[in-house]
């Protein structure tokens, strides 16, 4: 199977489909189908930011997944030609708004076509059934809104649904949405029960149209079941009353979050329950099971398809533990596991065997007597195998059921993370009639640590200077050498080693996002690799032009239950990888699916950290079949786009370790995950990247992680052991935290001091130990051992290129610049250089961007003859003047084309020249010189 086969295999697998009556779906090649909505062109593959940006060698849409399908020769319904005629001249006068290439500006839905009377008789005159594709993204600091256009249908779609419904008696709702989406309005009279299909297809990435074809053809069976609760209002979230607040957000929720809430105290407020999803079979599940040994327990069933198709179903396995004094959720998804397809009549036994810490409950109060740890709670546990958390069914004992005398720790370990804010928390309280729990609420225990103390206990001591001739290759051969080599490296190297450089860096793969380890020539003298780092989670992103294919969305390949296939799927991405010669992956993401309304959830899995766990896993393990590194992000409680650099995320420390960092842990022990990125947000007042008790404590010392640690780029850091202001110039904050390198400097600048951080005064004074300073660079060396750079031999530092001219003479009238660098009006079009002495350049410039969006990625490539040959990273600098090198070129005499290319709108490259002194240090002055020939041709204007 090639690789856009299996992409289309994930794309139709994560298809969730909540409804089917009336035998809407599958289509039947007796159909004749009227789609409506204009993503059946337009189709969303993925959302928005450093998540999505991928460029792809093609798209599918569902238009072109249906041609695909005729020219495979399955029998197809026919599509209603007539209708895909208007949609495609109406489009061609409303193109697709993608606000312009901002950042962050594309709108979270698309105008549509506002849908007459007669347009919809007429369709219905020729098609028995009809489709209305449902458009939606988000993405990187753009969250949702419970608002029309968004969350929520506008005005338009609910008239165009309704007068579908008006017409036509079958009508499926196709959601190509990046989060699930309010569905509270399906059964209103006003559709005359008329929507008989209602299914999710996601983001399903380049292939995500095909995927869908697929699945409403009949060519593949659904099978993929909801990651999240689809609630009948935003408001039943009990997140939501705390989400996109400003400074900070209140955890009040606690532990119950989505299905944990919803089983525990709230069923009735579901619509769609957590882990639903039809077939176009039916499936009977039998002859459950459960037995306890060896601190395991294990399920055992027989699935059975017992309707007309094949197809395959997930069984899942959920625990119901006593309430005992912390309070536990009703139900509590432990394992889970996907059957093989199968045909009519056949079974599948299962045996899902999973160890009693998948449902212990840890004590941050110490009221079961057993403070900082994970317990068992005296009582009887029971468990539930099914389809869904709300129609399993209780699973007897083989021999005796699970049962706990007396209340045991399973693991000690010591407070880390609590909160110093003092709020309130939900537990349940006396049962009501309906078996659910009343809302009770108890104060959050707060932080008593001496993180001062504790970062003093875990420095070691400072590795002796060595006048050794070992290099980096010798560590490469034997890491035991590592101490040894990291004596040799001056203060300045090590400096280096803990700043990433880009993005768009030269010394690595052109066009992704990062650069770290051998960036000086001393360092690369020491035969330290350049390591290249690429966005991200849906594929590789390369600002210069070169193809990369995109995943399905995190949400949709979640929905598929299928752990295998995102191996798989991940196997794909690490081969192109390394194809393009790019080390680590940023990417996946593994945040939970807190509030519906998180713009970044597409990046991530699920509402509950063993799915979200378990699918991170198997991506890194994708991936390290390749030798390419995961780099699993954003380390932690990154929940909230709205103000994403300074917003407070306060929450007990057992609900940050049952849920949100229960995904990395897992990630990490059964994952092998090696790359951890911070996030942006502050957590309990420390900033993710400046918090000792996150990185260090519970990261590697309770978890045992021997990898890098790397911040989300451009940072910001407070101090690790007061907390207070953040900015993005506290490196010593971040190095005594334990997070290994900062991202990103701007490029060539890591041996030069970086933008003006703290390091060197911080060492000079004492705050931050050399020793500190060598235990990050020895966490950044090690990792690189373990990269594909390592194992190839050493790549220059620069990746320089040869231009040579085949241009005489430039056009007549065209403007020709000789011995002075191109300004602001001369770069406006196409310009021609004339290089007197050939030999290697720095092509330099200087350029601004308005605005506050200090975290946009916005790349200018520099053409020379129609090549690219090196860009700049135009983040917004406010309006001010930035300089920067775009490229090193070695050019041969003559005259060379030079044309700019923005990949993002306000970038104003204000001065642009080819620069031979390679030796002086970047300063304004090659440009200083012209400023008054400059001005006198602005005068003479």
């Amino acid at each position: 199977m090639d690789k856009f086969e299996i992409l289309r295999k994930a794309a139709a697998q994560g298809v969730v489909l909540l409804r089917n009556e009336k035998n809407t779906l599958p289509f039947e090649p007796s159909d004749n189908v009227a789609v409506f909505g204009r993503c059946q062109v337009d189709y969303y593959k993925s959302g928005t930011g450093s998540g999505g940006s991928v460029h792809v060698p093609f798209s599918v849409n569902f238009v072109s997944g249906m041609e695909t399908l005729k020219k495979e020769g399955f029998p197809l319904p026919q599509l209603n030609e007539e209708l895909l005629k208007v949609y495609s001249d109406w489009l061609k006068e409303h193109p697709f708004d993608a606000g312009k290439g901002a950042w962050a500006a594309e709108p979270w839905s698309q105008v549509e076509m506002e849908l007459g009377d007669s347009l919809v008789k007429e369709a219905a005159s020729k098609s028995n059934k009809a489709v209305f594709i449902v458009g939606r993204t988000a993405g990187e600091d753009q969250d949702n809104s419970a608002e029309a256009g968004s969350f929520l249908l506008t005005q338009i779609e609910r008239k165009n649904i309704e007068l579908i419904c008006t017409h036509f008696e079958k009508v499926a709702i196709v959601f190509n949405t990046s989060n699930i989406m309010d569905l509270s309005w399906i059964d209103e009279s006003v559709f005359k029960s008329h929507i008989t299909a209602v299914l999710f297809s996601w983001h399903g990435g380049m292939m995500g149209g095909q995927g869908l074809a697929d699945v409403l053809c009949g060519k593949v069976n659904p099978s993929g079941k909801l990651p999240d609760s689809i609630a009948y209002k935003i408001e039943d979230y009990p997140s939501s009353k705390n989400f996109g607040h400003k400074d900070f957000l209140l955890y009040e929720e606690d532990i119950y979050v989505g299905y944990r809430y919803f089983t525990t105290f709230a069923k009735s407020k579901v619509q769609f329950p957590f882990g639903f999803g039809l077939s176009y079979t039916t499936f009977e599940v039998s002859g459950e099971s459960y037995s306890f040994s060896d601190s395991k327990i294990t399920v055992r069933a027989k699935v059975t398809n017992t309707g007309s198709k094949s197809g395959r179903e997930v069984l899942q396995v959920y625990a119901e533990c006593p309430q005992g004094k912390l309070g536990k959720a009703s139900r509590v998804l432990c394992a889970f596991a996907k059957t093989k397809e199968l045909a009519p009549k056949e079974s599948q036994e299962l045996e899902l065997s999973f160890p009693v810490s998948r449902f212990a409950s840890y004590d941050d109060s110490g009221v079961t007597g057993f403070a900082y740890s994970y317990v068992l709670e005296e009582g009887d546990y029971n468990f539930w195998a099914g389809s869904d958390c709300f129609s399993c069914k209780k699973v007897p004992a083989v021999s005796g059921a699970f049962s706990v005398e007396k209340t045991y720790a399973l693991e000690t370990l010591s407070q880390c993370c609590a909160p110093n804010r003092e709020f309130m928390r939900i537990k349940p309280g006396k049962v009501n009639s309906d078996g659910l729990f009343i809302e009770e609420k108890e104060t959050v225990p707060l932080s008593k640590v001496d993180i001062a103390k504790r970062i003093r206990e875990s420095t070691p001591a400072e590795i002796p200077a060595t006048k050794s001739s070992v290099t980096f290759s010798d560590v490469i051969a034997d890491k035991s050498r590592i101490d040894e080599f990291i004596g040799t490296l001056s203060d300045v190297e090590l400096m280096t080693l803990v700043r990433g450089e880009g993005m768009m860096s030269r010394k690595v793969t052109a066009g992704i996002a990062s650069a770290f380890g051998g960036l000086s020539d001393s360092l690369h003298d020491k035969k330290v690799p350049a390591v290249g780092c690429s966005d991200g989670p849906s594929g590789i992103r390369m600002d210069n032009g070169t193809k990369a294919i995109l995943l399905p969305i995190g949400t949709s390949l979640a929905s598929s239950w299928d752990s295998a296939l995102v191996e798989e799927v991940y196997e794909v991405l690490g081969n192109e990888m390394k194809e393009n010669k790019i080390d680590v992956l940023l990417g996946p993401g593994c945040n939970i699916h807190r509030n519906p309304l998180n713009g970044r959830n597409f990046e991530y899995y699920s509402e509950d950290p063993l799915i979200s766990g378990i699918m991170t896993s198997a991506a890194c393990k994708g991936l390290a079949k390749t030798g390419a590194i995961a780099t699993i992000k954003h380390f932690a409680l990154n929940n909230q786009e709205k103000n994403r650099r300074n917003v407070d995320s306060v929450a007990s420390e057992r609900a940050i370790r049952e849920i949100y960092l229960k995904p990395f842990e897992i990630a990490i022990k059964e994952g092998n995950a090696r790359s951890v990125m911070t996030a942006y947000n502050t957590v309990n007042g420390f900033k993710a990247a400046s918090y000792f008790d996150l990185n260090n404590s519970i990261l590697r010392g309770e978890w045992g992680f021997t990898g890098l640690v790397m911040t989300d780029w451009w940072a910001t850091m407070n101090d690790c052991v007061k907390g207070g202001e953040a900015d993005g110039y506290k490196f010593s904050e971040m190095l005594k935290a334990r997070n290994d390198i900062y991202m990103v400097c701007v490029n060539d600048t890591a041996d030069k001091g970086g933008f003006g951080d703290n390091l060197e005064e911080s060492l000079k004074k004492g705050s931050l130990s050399k020793a500190q300073l060598q235990l990050c660079a020895k966490d950044i060396l090690l990792f690189i051992t373990e990269t594909f750079a390592a194992k190839a031999p050493l790549r220059p530092l620069r990746n320089e290129v040869f231009v040579e001219s085949d241009i005489n003479s430039a056009p007549e009238g065209a403007n020709l610049i000789s011995g002075r660098p191109a300004f602001a009006e001369d770069l406006a079009s196409v310009v021609y250089f004339k290089i007197e002495k050939g030999g290697e350049y720095r092509i330099y410039g200087s350029f601004r961007k308005d605005g506050g969006d200090t975290l946009s990625q916005s790349i200018t490539n520099v053409l020379v003859n129609d090549k690219a040959i090196g860009s700049f990273e135009c983040r917004s600098t406010d309006g001010k003047k930035s300089f920067a090198v775009a490229a090193f070129v070695n050019l041969k005499p003559g005259i060379y084309k030079v044309q700019l290319e923005h990949t993002k709108p306000g970038i104003e490259v204000m001065e642009l020249g080819f620069w031979q002194d390679m030796e002086s240090p970047i300063t304004t002055h090659f440009f200083e010189k012209f400023e008054k020939e400059r001005e006198e041709r602005e005068k003479n204007k």
